[in-house]
């Protein structure tokens, strides 16, 4: 069951595009995870961020790719990590996590409607 929420609710969380520049494997992590750097644009910048995307994705084939994140969530410490943002995906049927990305290119910092 779904809990309804209100407009008000759904316009607090910030959803922005934005394009990952550098990845790397994060051996730190409890679960396998990805290091994350993405440009959100002059407004926002680079923010950081940790996911646990390694069965569909590799380092390489993240860079260049744009993705949607929350980006007003309070950072959290993931080990060494400091994760300013969260990145955004839905599970397949085996449960792996598959990125939300814009459906062509958008210009980094575009806000989700």
């Amino acid at each position: 069951m779904t809990t309804e929420i209100g407009i008000d609710d759904f316009t607090r969380v910030d959803i922005r595009a934005g394009t990952i520049l550098r990845a790397e494997p994060f051996p730190e992590a409890r679960k396998p995870a990805i290091k994350l750097w993405i440009d959100f644009g002059p407004e926002l910048g680079e923010k950081r961020s940790s996911a646990q995307i390694t069965v569909h994705y590799t380092p390489e084939t993240l860079v260049g790719r744009q993705v949607m994140a929350v980006v007003n969530f309070p950072p959290r410490q993931i080990g060494p990590v400091r994760s300013e943002v969260l990145v955004l995906g839905a599970s397949d049927a085996d449960g792996a996590i598959v990125l939300l990305a814009p459906e062509r290119p958008v210009p980094n910092g575009a806000r989700m409607h």
